[in-house]
Formats: C-alpha cells, structure tokens, sequence
C-alpha cells in the first residue's frame, strides 16, 4: 500500500512553479517573482529546487534564480504547485509514485488547461509511475501527521465543484485507500469566500505527534465568517483523536494584526500556518507585523528542534491568496 509521508520525512527536491507573463498576476508579476525567487533561495540552501516555467518564460527565471533553482520547461498556468502538481506517496518498498489529483482550478475558478496537465507531465519527465487520483482534490487540502492520520476541509472536498454527487463517506473511503491513512479528521472550512473553499494548509498543520498549529485570528477581531471557520475548528479538533487514538494538543498561531500591515486586499492572507518544512530548516512567512511575525517564528522553531528557522517577506504572494506552502510541493527521498 502507498503511504503519504509526514512533510518533516527527508525531502529528495522541492518543486515551485514560475509566474507566467500575462493576465493572472499581470501589473504584479515582477512582485511576485520577487517572492517566488526569495523563497527559493532560501530552500535551495537545503536541498535541490525545481522550477517549472512555461516557454517564453524560461529565461526570466532563469536569470532570476540562478544556480537556486534547476528551471524546467513546461507550460503553467500559474505558479501554485501545491495544487496543480502531483502529490508524492511512498511504497512499502520506498518507491515514490505521483498521485494525479485532477486539477480542475479550484472548482473551475480559474483557467487551468496547463495546469491541469502538470501533474501528468511532470511524472512522466521525472519517469515516476503515475496514479489516477479517484477524485478530485488539490495538494493543500491534504495534511497528514505521517502516521496514519490526514486531516483536511469538508468544503474543499466534499463540494460539487469538484467532486459533484458524491458524500463524505465515499470520499473518505478514496482518501484512505490512496493515501494509506487510517483515519480522517473533517474540519467544517467553508465554501466560495476563497478560491480554494478553505484549504487545510492555511488553517491546521500537524507539527508533530498529535500537535496541531491552529491559524488563529487576531485579538480583537470582530466576529465573521473566518473566525466562525476558526472556531468550529477548533471545536472539531478537540473532540477528534489521531490514528492511534490519541488526543490532539492544539497549538493557537496568531495571525498578523491587520493595522500593523497598511492597506491590504480582500484576497490577502495572513496565515502563519502556511510555512514549508524543509531539509533541516522550516520556512517561515513574514508579514510585516514584527511581534507577531517573531512570536510565529519561535512557536513553528520550537514544534520543529533541530531546524533553522528561515523567515521571507511574501507581500503579493499573501496577497494573491496564498503562501510559501501553497507554492511549493515536495518530492520525499526514496
């Protein structure tokens, strides 16, 4: 059986994608590349970085990155790996295989004609078997302890822009026979205030054995739709047990206070719980809100001893939605 490894299990390369010249990112893509290249650099001081870049593109990464990332020729649509690449599970044998979630751009959000094929056309470049997801998920709606356990949004996958028809029950029973987890913890998320319908990755991270970091909003905040996303997490998490029956310890990581970070859009997010675990170091987000960006560094640094803890600012990456975690994908050494 397959297994999905704990994202802190030994990294053979990290794979990122290039921001395309044109409509997505347009007046922004000279910014974002600015994060994109800081947070390779960054990783490439601990293991090999893949970057995809579609043709005409290439160059520009090229020279942006340097002897940081080894760029790989290939058409995207946009630069969010963790989504549209392949998700790596191990066999019993240590053999990695790619698993093809079918990227349909977040429900049919975005234009995706590249980016739906990345996932195949990568594994058959790197020559790693590929296997036909039996649903249709992305990278950063999956979060898994390692150990049997995955935890993940009931919004982003039992939702009929993805996967029409279908219940939680026939989903869980897919998610555990592909993923080689035993047990599946539902956190409610919600569905259409983001593109992603609440993703796991920006809300609840395992950091260890039964340690989940939770995204908590700042104090203060009026009441909303996210702080209801946040609170019935946490009530779901304190009722839920791992795979080996054990309860959660739940770890609060305190988001930016928005007065700290001047003007930001709707899309923006300020999601501490959104960093990279890589070989010997976790890569950490860096919004601009000095006690909070340091308080979330030394709570990740604590949860992960014996890695460098590595900050990069990622002001338009935040505000085009996402984070380093959602630009990243890693492939575990076999």
């Amino acid at each position: 059986m397959n297994h999905l490894p704990s994202e802190a299990r030994p990294h053979a390369a990290t794979f990122m994608g290039w921001p395309p010249a044109g409509p997505v990112w347009g007046e922004w893509t000279a910014a974002v590349r600015e994060d994109i290249v800081g947070i390779a650099r960054t990783i490439a001081d601990y293991e090999p970085v893949m970057m995809l870049a579609s043709p005409g593109d290439d160059a520009d990464a090229h020279r942006a990155c340097g002897g940081a990332a080894r760029i790989i020729r290939m058409p995207v649509d946009d630069l969010w790996l963790r989504d549209s690449g392949p998700v790596f599970v191990t066999g019993e044998d240590g053999t990695v295989s790619g698993v093809d979630l079918g990227f349909n751009g977040w429900g049919g959000k975005q234009g995706h004609s590249r980016d739906g094929l990345v996932a195949r056309r990568l594994l058959e470049l790197l020559g790693v078997p590929r296997i036909e997801a039996p649903l249709v998920a992305e990278g950063g709606s999956l979060e898994t302890d390692g150990d049997g356990t995955l935890l993940v949004t009931e919004s982003s996958l039992v939702n009929d822009n993805r996967n029409p028809g279908r219940t939680r029950d026939d989903i869980e029973r897919d998610l555990v026979r592909l993923l080689g987890v035993r047990k599946v913890i539902w956190l409610p998320g919600v569905r259409g205030e983001d593109i992603t319908d609440c993703h796991v990755d920006a809300l609840a991270r395992f950091a260890g054995p039964a340690t989940v970091l939770l995204s908590r909003p700042p104090a203060g905040t009026a009441p909303d739709v996210w702080t209801r996303v946040y609170e019935e997490a946490r009530a779901a998490l304190e009722s839920a047990t791992d795979a080996r029956g054990r309860a959660l310890e739940i770890i609060e990581l305190p988001e930016p206070d928005p007065a700290a970070l001047g003007e930001r859009g709707e899309d923006f997010l300020g999601s501490y719980v959104n960093y990279y675990v890589a070989n010997g170091a976790v890569v950490v987000p860096r919004f601009g809100d000095r006690g909070a960006d340091e308080e979330a560094a030394s709570i990740i640094g604590s949860l992960h001893p014996g890695r460098e803890v590595r900050t990069v600012a990622i002001p338009t990456l935040a505000e085009g939605g996402g984070g380093i975690h959602c630009a990243t994908q890693q492939r575990p050494a076999s």
